[in-house]
């Protein structure tokens, strides 16, 4: 195991791959042969990524706030803090904030082995964005699985 110390550093999100004011953190890297990337990213309302896709997925965890995802073809999808978003291999998407919430996720998807991730697309148009949002479905518990408590610290 290993910590490592990090300054908190904080960068403004490339326009060309992000619309609004996004801030986002110092890049986390695994370790070898680890090929996972992770960073957070904090949107301002209205703030989101252009169109996105990952070659092996992509895993967002929703720290604060409220934001928007759509898969492509899909609906528009409001998502709350401590939900997950798997977004599947090769998918293209997108994510942000509300217009009316900040958001902040933890982005968490792998390389392939010549370390390349993200695609990027095109800009969400304001049209898209604007579509009204569905709440997020919450699948239900298999019936042939029992819950089983565990211990939360």
């Amino acid at each position: 195991m290993e910590v490592i110390r990090a300054p908190c550093e904080r960068r403004e999100a490339p326009q060309r791959r992000y619309s609004g004011v996004v801030w986002t953190g110092k890049d986390i890297v695994g370790m070898e042969p680890s090929r996972l990337r992770a960073v957070s990213e904090q949107f301002s309302p209205g703030a989101r990524t252009a169109w996105h896709s990952e070659p092996y997925g992509q895993v967002l965890h929703v720290l604060f706030g409220v934001g928007r995802v759509q898969r492509r073809g899909g609906p528009v999808l409001e998502v709350l803090a401590g939900d997950t978003v798997v977004c599947h291999a090769g998918e293209w998407h997108w994510h942000g904030a509300a217009p009316d919430s900040f958001v902040a996720v933890m982005s968490t998807c792998e390389t392939d082995a010549l370390d390349v991730g993200t695609e990027w697309g095109a800009h969400v148009s304001d049209a898209e964005y604007r579509l009204p949002p569905m709440g997020a479905v919450v699948p239900r518990q298999d019936e042939d699985r029992t819950f089983q408590p565990e211990v939360c610290w």
